[in-house]
């Protein structure tokens, strides 16, 4: 039997905010290990904690008490920039996680340096735009014959796309999936999900992917979590999603979430 590599856990962790009069718990006590290799899916209803979660994962959220463990070192304190090295996370709106005013090969050049202490070199960019346009190529969408583009002329998906291929680059130890493809239209949001899982397992990727579609919680990762009230209410593993139905979860949802 193999044992799994422990690389990111949570233990105890409460992240509370401040509403104006009182500080307001949204994690509560929340546990979570995510091992080496895993693709978790991640399931709530709106103000369960998902992006909560991830902000704690990715340092632009410190917990109230409690600990995050990276391979067993607390980074709890570490911020987002210091996180960066090893972490990269893909937003929902396509306008975020690109420099607008920059072509696509800039921000690939700029994407190649993440966590680094750097200023862009453009003298390297002659030197990157065959390898840039080779990976561009693989998205499908015609990506490659904008590498002179500033990324704002992008179209959403392209933009997106972009997002994904700068987040992955460098194959950090985690990536965190924050409903990238909730803005697009059906046809592109399936085509970036197949290049999700192509990079992902390309690269042996660890990831966490918060997702509305119940479908796609149910049809990728190796794991799925349900979120409700600040805590993990369900931990299914691959086994068990296999035996999970859409309806199931609904009647989960009423259920325990309900």
């Amino acid at each position: 039997m193999t044992t799994k590599e422990e690389l990111l856990s949570l233990k105890d962790v409460v992240v509370s905010v401040n509403n104006g009069n009182e500080l307001r718990p949204i994690l509560k006590k929340l546990n979570l290990t995510i091992n080496a290799g895993d693709f978790i899916t991640i399931l709530g209803t709106n103000g369960a904690g998902k992006t909560t979660l991830f902000n704690t994962i990715a340092g632009n959220l410190h917990p109230t008490s409690g600990q995050v463990l990276l391979r067993g070192q607390n980074i709890a304190q570490q911020n987002e920039e210091q996180r960066a090295s090893f972490l990269a996370r893909v937003f929902q709106d396509p306008k975020m996680g690109t420099a607008p005013r920059m072509t696509v090969a800039e921000n690939l050049l700029l994407a190649t340096q993440r966590g680094q202490r750097r200023g862009l070199r453009l003298r390297k960019l002659r030197q990157n735009r065959d390898r840039f346009r080779e990976m561009c190529a693989e998205m499908g969408n015609g990506l490659e014959n904008h590498l002179d583009t500033p990324t704002g002329n992008l179209s959403g998906g392209q933009r997106q796309a972009l997002s994904l291929l700068m987040a992955t680059l460098t194959s950090p130890d985690i990536l965190l999936l924050d409903e990238h493809t909730a803005a697009l239209d059906p046809k592109t949001s399936e085509q970036l999900m197949q290049y999700t899982m192509e990079r992902i397992n390309q690269n042996h990727l660890t990831c966490l992917m918060i997702t509305h579609h119940l479908e796609d919680a149910l049809k990728y990762g190796n794991r799925l979590v349900v979120i409700d009230d600040g805590r993990i209410e369900a931990d299914y593993d691959a086994k068990q999603k296999q035996t999970m139905t859409r309806e199931k979860l609904y009647d989960f949802f009423d259920e325990t979430i309900g």
